[in-house]
C-alpha cells in the first residue's frame, strides 16, 4: 500500500508541469513526471491509494466479505421501503379498504374512494418524505448514521402501528404522514451510508442492491394483496400486519451495523472511526485501519480547504458553485421519475389498471413488479461492469417512450389486443424505471462531496418528493372515472412533462463507476464534461500506474 502525507511537497502545477485538465483522457506521459511529482499532486488533491485498486469487482467482494455482508444487509432493510410504498399505494384497490374508507359513491351505487382522499393521502405521504429527508441530515451530521437508522426505524414502526388501528380517512392521513417521514429518512440515509462504507470497486453493486430490495418489497406488496383478493377479498388488514416482520428484521440489522468511518472522520473520532473500519473489514489479512482512515481524513481536509477558500463552509454550500451543480446532478435522475409517470405506473399502478378496465389489476401489478425485480438483479452485475450513466440515460428514455406508446393506445379504438399491449408497455416501463431508479438512488449517495453528503442527499431526495405532492393530487383526478376520466390518454401529460428531463439526463449525468469520493472531487473541480468522466485520468489513477511501472523515487 502507498500512504500519502498531508504536508506534501509542491504540486505538479507549481513546478511548472501541470496535469492536463482539458483533454478527455487527461493523458500525461509518465516520463514527464517524477514519482515524487505524482505523489505530491495526488496529495494536493486529497487523494491516495488504498492498495486495493487493482482488484476486480468480484475479487473485491470476495476479499472484503464482512464489508459486503454489512452492505448487503443494510440495503436489504430497504425492502421495507418498497413494501410499505407498494402496500399503501395499491391497497386503495382492495374492496375491503374501499368499503371501510370510501366516502363517495361510484356509478354502480357502491362505495368508492373520493379522489380528494386518494390525492390527499398520497400528498401527505410525500410531504412526510420531504420532512424526513430535510430534517434527517442535521441529525445524521450531528449524531451519526447509525443514530439516523434507529430514528427512522422508530418512525416506521409507529406508522405501521397507526395503520393497524386506522378506521377513518383522517387516521389514515396520520399513518401516511408518519410512513412518509420514516421512508424519507430511510431513503436519504441508506444510499449515503453505502457510498461511504462500500469499497470503491464494488460500490455500485451494493447501491444497486438497494434498488433490488426496494423492487422486491414492491413485488410482494401486490402479491399479498392479490392473495387476499382470492382468499378474503374484504380483508385489507392482513397485508398491513405483514409489515411487522420486516420492521423486526430491520431492527436486528441496524443493531449490528457499524457506524460510518467517514462520519467519524468528519467529527474527529479517530479511534471510533478506525474501530468501525476494523469491524467492516474484519478478516482481511494485513488490513491497515490507520492508513484507510488517513485517506478519509486527507480527502475531508482537502474538501474543507477548498470550501474555506471559496467561503462555502456552511451546509448551504450545496446550492452554490460546483457543489450546487453536484446537487443538481444528484437529484436529476430521480426528479425525472414523477415527470415520466412514476405515480401513474407505480404508486397508483393497480388503481390505474383497474380504472383502465383491466379485469385483474393486482395480477398486472405483480407482473410488472416481478419483471422490475428481475431487471434489478441484472443492474447489480452491470453497475460496476458497464457503468451507471448509460443505465440512467437509456432507462429514463425508455420510460418516456412507453408513455408515448400507451398514450397512442388511449386515442385509438379499443380492440382485444389493447389490454395486452398496455401490459406489455407497462412491463417495458418498469424495465426503464429500474434503470432510472437504481442509478438515481446511487447518485443521491455518491455524487456529492464527502463533507456535504448528508445534506446533498437529503435535499436531492426531498426535491423529488415536492413534485410528488403535486402529482399525487393530480393523478387520481386524471384516471378516476368519476372525475376527469382521461384513462390511457393521461400518458400524454407525462410525455410533455418528461421530455425536458429525458434530454437533460444525457447532458448532466456523469459516469461514477470505480471513482472514489476524492476522484469525483477532482473531476468536478476540473469541470470535466459528464460524458468524459470515464475517459479522464485522475491523480489516483496516475498513482496506481506509477506503482505498476515502478518509476524510480526521487
Amino acid at each position: 500500500m502507498t500512504s500519502i502525507k498531508e504536508n506534501s511537497s509542491a504540486t505538479v502545477a507549481e513546478r511548472g508541469q501541470p496535469v492536463d485538465t482539458d483533454k478527455p483522457t487527461g493523458a500525461v506521459e509518465q516520463g514527464a513526471l517524477t514519482s515524487k511529482d505524482i505523489v505530491a499532486d495526488a496529495a494536493a488533491k486529497g487523494q491516495g491509494t488504498s492498495g486495493y485498486e487493482h482488484l476486480t469487482v468480484w475479487q473485491t467482494v470476495k476479499l472484503f466479505k464482512m464489508n459486503s455482508l454489512f452492505c448487503f444487509l443494510i440495503t436489504f432493510s430497504a425492502a421495507t421501503d418498497g413494501y410499505q410504498i407498494g402496500i399503501l399505494g395499491n391497497i386503495i384497490a382492495n374492496p375491503g379498504f374501499i368499503r371501510q374508507f370510501g366516502s363517495a359513491t361510484g356509478p354502480d351505487g357502491k362505495p368508492a374512494l373520493a379522489s380528494s382522499d386518494i390525492g390527499g393521502w398520497n400528498a401527505t405521504g410525500s410531504v412526510g418524505q420531504i420532512v424526513g429527508m430535510i430534517t434527517l441530515p442535521f441529525l445524521a451530521d450531528r449524531f451519526g448514521r447509525k443514530f439516523s437508522m434507529y430514528w427512522y426505524w422508530s418512525i416506521l414502526a409507529l406508522s405501521v402501528m397507526v395503520e393497524c388501528v386506522a378506521r377513518t380517512p383522517q387516521v389514515w392521513f396520520v399513518a401516511k404522514l408518519l410512513g412518509g417521514i420514516g421512508v424519507g429518512c430511510l431513503q436519504s440515509t441508506i444510499p449515503a451510508y453505502v457510498s461511504e462504507v462500500a469499497p470503491v470497486r464494488c460500490r455500485g453493486v451494493f447501491l444497486m442492491f438497494y434498488s433490488l430490495w426496494f423492487s422486491l418489497g414492491q413485488f410482494f406488496a401486490p402479491v399479498a394483496l392479490q392473495s387476499m383478493s382470492i382468499i378474503d377479498p374484504m380483508n385489507y388488514l392482513v397485508p398491513i400486519y405483514t409489515q411487522w416482520s420486516q420492521i423486526g428484521l430491520m431492527l436486528i440489522i441496524i443493531f449490528f451495523t457499524p457506524e460510518s468511518p467517514a462520519w467519524c472522520a468528519s467529527r474527529g473520532y479517530a479511534e471510533r472511526g478506525q474501530q468501525a473500519l476494523r469491524q467492516l473489514f474484519r478478516g482481511v489479512e494485513d488490513f491497515d485501519a490507520s492508513l484507510q482512515y488517513n485517506l478519509l481524513v486527507i480527502n475531508l481536509e482537502h474538501e474543507r480547504n477548498v470550501a474555506a477558500e471559496q467561503h462555502n463552509e456552511k451546509w448551504w454550500a450545496i446550492f452554490k458553485k460546483t457543489d450546487g451543480l453536484r446537487t443538481l446532478i444528484s437529484l436529476w435522475t430521480l426528479m425525472a421519475q414523477p415527470f415520466i409517470g412514476l405515480g401513474l405506473f407505480l404508486s397508483y399502478g393497480s388503481y390505474f389498471f383497474q380504472q383502465a378496465g383491466i379485469e385483474d389489476p393486482f395480477k398486472v401489478t405483480c407482473i410488472t413488479s416481478g419483471v422490475g425485480m428481475a431487471v434489478s438483479v441484472l443492474t447489480i452485475y452491470l453497475a460496476d461492469v458497464t457503468g451507471r450513466r448509460w443505465m440512467a440515460c437509456y432507462g429514463t428514455t425508455l420510460c418516456w417512450l412507453c408513455n408515448v406508446a400507451v398514450g397512442i393506445l388511449g386515442v385509438t379504438p379499443h380492440i382485444p389486443a389493447s389490454d395486452i399491449l398496455l401490459v406489455f408497455f407497462s412491463v417495458l416501463y418498469n424495465v426503464g424505471l429500474v434503470g432510472n431508479g437504481a442509478t438515481g438512488w446511487g447518485f443521491i449517495g455518491e455524487i456529492s462531496s464527502q463533507r456535504l453528503r448528508p445534506y446533498t442527499a437529503g435535499f436531492a431526495a426531498a426535491s423529488t418528493c415536492v413534485v410528488g405532492v403535486g402529482m399525487g393530487i393530480l393523478i387520481p383526478y386524471m384516471i378516476n372515472t368519476n372525475d376527469w376520466n382521461w384513462g390511457l390518454k393521461t400518458c400524454w401529460f407525462f410525455v410533455g412533462t418528461g421530455l425536458p428531463f429525458v434530454l437533460g439526463v444525457w447532458f448532466l449525468i456523469p459516469e461514477t463507476t470505480n471513482r472514489s469520493a476524492a476522484e469525483l472531487d477532482e473531476l468536478f473541480d476540473r469541470k470535466i464534461r459528464p460524458w468524459n468522466f470515464s475517459k479522464t485520468v485522475t491523480a489516483t489513477q496516475m498513482l496506481v500506474e506509477n506503482e505498476k511501472s515502478g518509476i524510480s523515487k526521487e
